[in-house]
């Protein structure tokens, strides 16, 4: 009868084990991507994007390409981040990817004002 008892337990436990693993998987992991952009809308390049992780508060960051875009993937769907850029001693604006936001992936714009 505890031979039962532990294999019903063993069993139980590696079906929620796979469960949680089914729903932390690759489907249900965030992208998010956009551009940098100047006061007249034209891309920043080798601006510096910070992404933080507002659970951990760790921060990642991506260099922009020549037309200004970034990305960011496998992010967890069940986290806020905080997102900006930097290009010159110059900031944009917090925007913020929420943990309420179903979408798979999103795209957001950064701007900043430059003094050229």
């Amino acid at each position: 009868m505890l031979r039962n008892h532990r294999l019903l337990l063993v069993t139980v436990l590696l079906s929620a084990v796979l469960a949680f693993a089914a729903e932390q998987g690759e489907g249900s992991l965030r992208v998010v991507s956009g551009r940098v952009v100047d006061s007249q809308d034209q891309p920043l390049h080798k601006a510096v994007v910070h992404l933080k992780n507002t659970k951990t508060l760790a921060i990642k960051t991506y260099i922009t390409e020549p037309d200004g875009s970034y990305r960011f993937s496998a992010l967890a769907p069940n986290v806020d981040y905080e997102l900006y850029a930097e290009y010159q001693g110059e900031r944009s604006g917090a925007k913020t990817l929420s943990a309420f936001d179903n979408r798979k992936q999103v795209t957001l714009t950064l701007k900043i004002k430059t003094s050229k």
